[in-house]
């Protein structure tokens, strides 16, 4: 039986450190647990907390290089969120301004998902569960 209980946190990488501290606290409504300059690493981190208890680790760095995506590189492919209502959340997004692409259906589980990307391009899923 594995140790492992759940994830803790994700962490992520920002180019633009009040663009996206915005987008996440402001746009997917996300509370700030904590937040801390460090100077001697010129960098910010951002807590943020999901409802079920996870965490969001927003970071910058100076000179941080941008994150491959397409064609796909290896590393983390995209977050998924999991919502109860993915053309509920869906609209949700598109009402502020965040476009969303069309919701799919999973052919393995029968769930319905859909993409859209945080300021930094990260694929970012809502699947619904």
């Amino acid at each position: 039986m594995s140790h492992l209980k759940a994830i803790h946190h994700v962490a992520l990488i920002c180019s633009d450190y009040q663009r996206s501290k915005a987008f996440y606290t402001q746009v997917l409504e996300l509370a700030v647990l904590a937040e801390q300059y460090r100077a001697e690493r010129d960098s910010w981190k951002l807590d943020l907390a999901l409802p079920d208890g996870g965490q969001l680790e927003l970071f910058s760095f100076p000179s941080a290089p941008a994150r491959p995506s397409y064609p796909e590189a290896q590393g983390l492919r995209h977050l998924a969120f999991a919502v109860a209502d993915v053309a509920a959340t869906a609209a949700w997004l598109q009402a502020k301004g965040i476009a969303v692409e069309p919701i799919r259906q999973d052919p393995a589980t029968g769930r319905l998902f859909t993409f859209f990307e945080d300021p930094d391009r990260l694929p970012l899923e809502l699947y619904q569960t």
